[in-house]
Parts: C-alpha cells; structure tokens; sequence
C-alpha cells in the first residue's frame, strides 16, 4: 500500500525507449509505478509492479489498473505510451499491420485510459498523458507515415476533447508530440539520415520526453496540452 504522499503512475510500452525512463524517472522520485508491455521482466521491487501482455487486448487494460489499486490503493497519473510506428508508402501497409497499429496506437489507448478515469472520477483528481507523434502536425515525405497521423492523431482529438470533457472533476489530459527520438525504434545506421531532417540538426533523448511528461504531470493548471518535443520539427523547415 502506498503512502500518502507516494504518486502512484501507470505507464505502458514500459520496456524500453521512453517507456523504460519514463519508469527510471518516476522511480527516482519516489513514486510507485504500474509498467505494463508484452515483454517487460518481472520486479523484485515492492514499488514496481510489472503487468506481462498485449494492451491491445481489454484484458492485459484492466488487469493493470486493477494490480496499481489493489497493491497501491489508487492511480494518480496514467502515462500511454505504447506505440508503433511503421514508415510505409500508404498503399503498401497490410490489412494485418493496420489492425495491428489501430490495436496498440487506438485500442491500447481505449482500454487503458477509461478504467484509469472511472477510477480517478471516484478519486475527483488524476492526470492523463498520452504520447503522440509531431508527424501528426508535420509530414515528412521522406518519412511516409499515414497510419501514424490517423492514430496518433486520433490520440491528439482526444486529448483536447478529454480534457475539456473531465476539467470540473479534477481530471487533466495532456500529450505530448515527441520528434525522432533515439530509441530502439530508429536503428543507430539510421542516426545521421534522421538527424537531418531535424531543425536543430540532431535527434532527441529519451529524456527530452521523460522532462516534458513530468512536466506536465508537475503543472496543475495545464490541461489539453500538445506538447511538441521535436527539436523545431512540428514549426517547419
């Protein structure tokens, strides 16, 4: 059971990438965390709570708000970032590949989020973040990416509409629209070519967006934000 002043966090894609920091970071604080991904290993730690499964299935959703409630006693903040991203030309994504991205990028966030909310409705307090895509405000031809502005793009409508939807029941929802991050996602070959096609010439760090999801979770009076962090990406080139 998690004290008083303990925050209890919910964050999924919690393997690797910005998933496994944004876990690192809000262990660091002395926060009890929920960390959810079909591949995740076990935790020795009595304050990390690892949920093995797919969050594109209802089933892997509801067991992990329900382990965060029954080990910790409520969720304060539901971070959903599990996510794929594939770079097709639109005509050449599968039927399979579109369900699959809908599943994780859409559904995952679906299941999630609404037992995370019924419980913080019940609580009068909690904070949502979702993590989306500055490909969804900014193409890149050289980056074909269609199924990725169709749901993460569907994440950032729902963000704001959230928001304003749980505003006077001390609910917040915010995103935030990473840039090229160096994760497991972008091969290291890949670095230079990606980089530039950054303003600022570089990629980002796992820790750009780790500073960005705790800042929102630190600002009380923030709320249907779309936080871009993409090195000047999403403003043009």
């Amino acid at each position: 059971m998690s004290t008083q002043n303990q925050k209890v966090v919910v964050i999924s894609g919690a393997s690797q990438g910005i998933g496994a920091a944004l876990v690192a970071a809000y262990r660091s604080r002395g926060h009890a965390v929920v960390a959810t991904s079909r591949t995740i290993a076990p935790s020795g730690d009595p304050d990390l709570i690892t949920v093995r499964g797919d969050i594109s299935e209802p089933a892997t959703a509801e067991q992990v708000i329900a382990a965060g409630v029954e080990r910790f006693g409520r969720i304060d903040t539901l971070i959903s970032n599990a996510g794929i991203f594939l770079a097709r030309p639109f005509t050449d994504y599968t039927r399979d590949e579109f369900a699959t991205m809908v599943g994780v990028n859409l559904a995952g966030f679906f299941h999630l989020a609404q037992p995370a909310i019924d419980h913080m409705l019940t609580r009068g307090t909690g904070h949502v973040v979702t993590i989306t895509s500055s490909l969804v405000d900014h193409a890149i031809s050289h980056v074909p990416s269609a199924l990725t502005s169709l749901t993460k793009g569907g994440l950032q409508s729902a963000t704001k509409s959230l928001a304003i939807e749980y505003a006077r029941h001390g609910i917040r929802v915010n995103a935030v629209s990473p840039g090229i991050i160096k994760t497991p996602m972008n091969p290291t070959e890949a670095h230079d070519a990606l980089s530039g096609l950054i303003p600022v010439g570089r990629m980002g760090e796992p820790g750009d967006i780790v500073s960005a999801v705790t800042f929102l979770d630190d600002s009380p009076y923030i709320t249907g934000e779309i936080l871009h962090v993409d090195g000047g990406q999403s403003a043009g080139h």
